[in-house]
C-alpha cells in the first residue's frame, strides 16, 4: 500500500466518505481472559465451539449457517441462541487491536457482521443508534430492530438520528437482547428481505448513497457473506472501495473485480500497525 492510499483511507474513515465493514478477522487477537482461548469468530471456530470443541461432519463444516441449521433442527433454535449468548454476552474477552484503533478514528457509520459487543463497547461513552438484524420474527415486515444508546442503556426507537454514530450489526448481538442471524433459515429470510429492501432502514438507504467501503477482516470466498455484503453496500460509489486480503484466491480476485472492490494485499494488523498474539 502506498502512503498516499493509506492517508486517503484514513481520511475517508474520519470524514465518513469511507465506511468500515468489519469481518471475523478483526477479532483474530481476542482471547478469553480466563483461559486464553481465542474468540470463535470465523466459520470453522464457531462450528467447533458450538459442538463442544469438536469438528462436525464435513458437510456441516462447510459453513457456520449450515451447522447452526443442523443444531436448530435437532435441538431447537434456542440452543443456537444460548450458545451465541454464552459466547459473546457471558464470556470476558480481551480487547481487539482493530477495535481500539477504530475507536480513535470514531467513524460515524460502521458495519460489523460479527456478533460480539466490542464495537458497542467502543461507542459506550457516545450516544448512538444500534441497528440489529432479525429474521423469522412475526408482526413486522422489517428485518431489523433499532435502539438508541443514551450513554447508559439502550431503548427501542423507530427512527435514526443521523447526527449520532450508527452501528449496524446485521448478524446480531447479545446486547441489549440476544437476537441473531445464524442458521441457513435465518440467512434465507434476512437476505430475501435485504434484496427486497426491508432489512435496511430508510435513513441508511439514503445516507449510503455514493459511499465507499473498506472491508477489514473479510474473506470473500463464501457466497452467504458475499450476498449480505453486496446488498448492504448497494448504491456505493464507483469503485465501491477496498478490501484487505494478504493472500487473495483467484475466486476472490474475480469477485472483487466484478463488484468493484480493489484488493489491498496487506494484513489488517500490518495496516493498523499492530501485532497478533500467537
Amino acid at each position: 500500500m502506498t502512503p498516499e492510499l493509506r492517508e486517503k483511507l484514513l481520511a475517508g474513515l474520519r470524514d465518513g466518505s469511507i465506511v468500515p465493514y468489519l469481518g471475523p478477522g478483526v477479532l483474530a487477537d481476542v482471547r478469553d481472559t480466563a483461559s486464553g482461548a481465542a474468540m470463535p469468530a470465523d466459520s470453522d471456530s464457531l462450528i467447533i465451539a458450538m459442538n463442544s470443541g469438536k469438528p462436525m461432519a464435513p458437510k456441516l463444516m462447510y459453513e457456520f449457517p449450515r451447522a447452526a441449521m443442523n443444531v436448530e433442527l435437532k435441538r431447537g433454535r434456542s440452543t443456537v441462541t444460548r450458545f451465541l449468548n454464552r459466547t459473546y454476552g457471558e464470556t470476558s474477552w480481551t480487547r481487539a487491536a482493530v477495535h481500539d484503533w477504530l475507536k480513535e478514528i470514531a467513524p460515524n457509520y460502521v458495519i460489523d457482521i460479527n456478533r460480539d459487543t466490542q464495537l458497542q463497547d467502543s461507542y459506550a461513552a457516545v450516544p448512538h443508534t444500534l441497528i440489529v438484524g432479525i429474521a423469522r420474527i412475526g408482526g413486522t415486515d422489517y428485518r431489523y430492530k433499532l435502539y438508541a444508546w443514551d450513554g447508559s442503556s439502550y431503548a427501542p426507537v423507530t427512527t435514526i438520528d443521523l447526527s449520532r454514530p450508527v452501528l449496524f450489526k446485521p448478524m446480531g448481538t447479545p446486547r441489549p437482547e440476544g437476537v441473531y442471524i445464524a442458521s441457513d433459515a435465518d440467512y434465507v429470510d434476512f437476505i430475501t428481505e435485504l434484496m427486497g429492501g426491508f432489512s435496511i432502514p430508510p435513513e441508511i438507504k439514503e445516507m449510503r448513497q455514493g459511499k465507499q467501503y473498506l472491508l477489514l477482516g473479510m474473506r470473500l470466498n463464501r457466497d452467504t457473506e458475499r450476498m449480505v455484503m453486496a446488498d448492504i453496500i448497494w448504491s456505493a460509489a464507483e469503485p465501491a472501495g477496498w478490501v484487505l486480503i494478504s493472500e487473495p484466491t483467484s475466486k476472490e480476485r474475480r469477485y472483487c473485480k466484478k463488484i468493484g472492490l480493489e484488493i489491498i494485499e496487506e494484513d489488517i494488523f500490518d495496516f493498523i500497525g499492530a501485532t497478533v498474539a500467537g
